[in-house]
């Protein structure tokens, strides 16, 4: 393991693993004070001082992952948010759909994003998004659908060539128990990985997201 985008609800695990681990971790910033605000953090004005706070208090190279969909990218809780993010230059690890992405960018048309799960798409339809948004990168978390009886997916293939600097590799550790698979989900990776040309699965696996964390 190279290096680990991590954020937490609340922000504090995020600080104790970036403790333990400094070479590693990459801390980000999640806007939940506490677990179970998936679906109201967007309606809740308390959020912009946590934002706020820690931000002060604490460096990160991103704000998210951030659940919002559709409208949900008006409110006035995430439209402060991505001011903040866009007065540090910082990344937006963003989970939801295409309509909510497309907000985030008519926001703020030089953000950096991660969407992330690749917003759960057809491979079509990330290929058309990354083809619209050049500082738009898609992850593969919680993903298994690129391979199957021991091959690549051709719409996947199709995608990975279309865009071998854009995709990256991802856990999705949300709830404790997920870091049993950890392990088993870097075997899965590895098998699918190695049908791919080499430049094309080095960036997949860890080159991509050292790139994009690079980029300002």
């Amino acid at each position: 393991m190279r290096k680990a985008l991590v954020s937490s609800s609340d922000d504090n695990g995020t600080q104790l693993l970036l403790a333990a681990a400094p070479d590693i971790v990459v801390p980000a910033l999640r806007p939940y004070r506490r677990r179970g605000a998936i679906n109201t953090w967007m309606h809740d004005d308390a959020v912009i001082r946590y934002l706020e706070e820690n931000l002060a208090r604490n460096t990160y190279h991103a704000i998210g992952e951030f659940h919002a969909y559709g409208d949900d990218i008006k409110t006035p809780v995430v439209q402060r948010m991505i001011e903040l993010a866009k007065e540090r230059n910082l990344l937006l690890h963003h989970h939801g759909d295409r309509a909510a992405l497309d907000l985030i960018f008519e926001t703020w048309p030089d953000a950096r994003v991660l969407w992330a799960h690749s917003g759960f798409a057809d491979p079509v339809d990330v290929v058309d998004a990354l083809d619209t948004y050049p500082r738009l990168w898609a992850d593969l978390a919680f993903r298994s659908d690129m391979s199957s009886r021991g091959t690549l997916e051709p719409e996947w293939l199709s995608a990975f060539q279309a865009h071998p600097d854009r995709f990256m590799v991802g856990t999705d550790t949300f709830a404790p128990e997920r870091w049993y698979y950890v392990g088993p989900h870097a075997e899965f990776s590895r098998t699918w990985l190695e049908l791919l040309p080499d430049y094309i699965a080095e960036g997949i696996a860890f080159a991509n997201a050292e790139k994009m964390l690079s980029q300002k």
